[in-house]
C-alpha cells in the first residue's frame, strides 16, 4: 500500500514538471522581452537627444528651425559702424570669442560709436549673451533706422545693459526703468534678475507684429506693444516725446537694424543669433 502511494506521488510529480518548466520559461521569456523593449526604448531616447550648440555655433535643431548666426566668435563679418560703411578700426575688437567694446571712460563721448548688423529685420527673435565691466553701461537696439546726422537711439527701442550695483543709472529714471533688461527709460524689467559683473547674462528680444518681449536669464521681464495708443501715450510722457522716428520705431516698413551700443565702458557680446518669424 505504502509503495503504491509513493508511486502515485512520483507520477504526479512527473506530470507536474512540464507545467512548472513551462511557467518558469514563460517568466524568463517575459523578462527577456521586457529587457529587450527597455533597451530598444533607451536607444530611441538616446537617438532623439539634440547635442547642445557650442558657444557661437548653431545646433542642428537651431539650423532646422531657421536660426542664423550673427557672430562666429572669430571675426566681425556682417557688422559695421552705424552710419558708416565699415567696421570701426579701433574701439571694437574680437576677444576670447566675444565682440568687445573697449571702454574709454568718457561715456558716450569720444568712443568708436555704435555698431549695427548690416541687415534689417521685421518680425524676429534675437538671442545673445552679454557681460559688463564694473560700473558699465551699454544697450541692444532693435528696429533701428539709419538716419544721417541722428544717433541710433533717436529711432530705436533699447534693451538696457547695466551694472545695476555700481552705475548711477540704476537709481535714476522711474521704478528701475534704467536697470538691465528694461525698455530703457520706459518700462522696468520685472523681475530684476541680472547677474553680477563678470557673469554672462542670456537675453532674448521677441518682436512680432508690434508685440515686443524682453527675456532675461530665462524670465520674461518686459512686454509692450508698438504703435498702439498705449505706446504713443507712454512715449508722449517720456524724454523721447519729440523724436518722431522713435515713436514710429521701425519706420514705414516696420523693420530695422540690430545695434550694439558704445557707452564708453568695457562690454562683451557673444552667441548672437536671430530667427525670422
Amino acid at each position: 500500500m505504502k509503495n503504491n502511494i509513493l508511486i502515485s506521488k512520483f507520477i504526479k510529480t512527473i506530470y507536474s514538471l512540464p507545467i512548472v518548466l513551462i511557467f518558469i520559461g514563460s517568466i524568463l521569456t517575459s523578462c527577456g522581452d521586457k529587457k529587450k523593449d527597455s533597451e530598444e526604448n533607451q536607444e530611441v531616447e538616446i537617438a532623439e537627444i539634440d547635442v547642445p550648440a557650442k558657444v557661437n555655433e548653431l545646433s542642428q535643431e537651431e539650423k532646422d528651425e531657421g536660426w542664423k548666426l550673427l557672430f562666429d566668435g572669430k571675426n566681425t563679418e556682417g557688422w559695421r559702424g552705424y552710419n558708416k560703411d565699415s567696421f570701426p578700426s579701433q574701439g571694437w575688437v574680437v576677444e576670447d570669442g566675444a565682440i568687445k567694446v573697449q571702454g574709454t571712460g568718457s561715456g558716450e563721448a569720444g568712443g568708436p560709436g555704435d555698431i549695427i548688423f548690416d541687415e534689417q529685420f521685421k518680425d524676429f527673435e534675437l538671442t545673445l549673451e552679454w557681460k559688463v565691466s564694473e560700473g558699465g553701461n551699454s544697450g541692444i537696439f532693435y528696429l533701428a533706422q539709419e538716419i544721417e546726422g541722428e544717433p541710433i537711439y533717436t529711432s530705436a527701442p533699447e534693451m538696457q545693459i547695466l551694472d545695476n550695483d555700481k552705475h548711477p543709472d540704476a537709481r535714476l529714471g522711474t521704478d528701475g526703468n534704467r536697470q538691465a533688461g528694461s525698455l530703457y527709460d520706459l518700462i522696468p524689467a520685472k523681475p530684476q534678475n541680472a547677474k553680477p559683473v563678470g557673469e554672462w547674462n542670456k537675453i532674448s528680444i521677441l518682436v512680432y507684429r508690434g508685440t515686443v518681449v524682453h527675456n532675461q536669464n530665462g524670465e520674461n521681464v518686459v512686454e509692450y506693444h508698438l504703435w498702439t495708443d498705449n505706446w504713443k501715450e507712454m512715449v508722449k510722457n517720456s524724454k523721447f516725446k519729440d523724436w518722431e522716428n522713435f515713436l514710429n520705431a521701425g519706420g514705414e516698413d516696420k523693420q530695422g537694424f540690430i545695434g550694439l551700443q558704445d557707452h564708453g565702458d568695457d562690454v562683451w557680446f557673444r552667441n548672437i543669433k536671430i530667427k525670422k518669424l
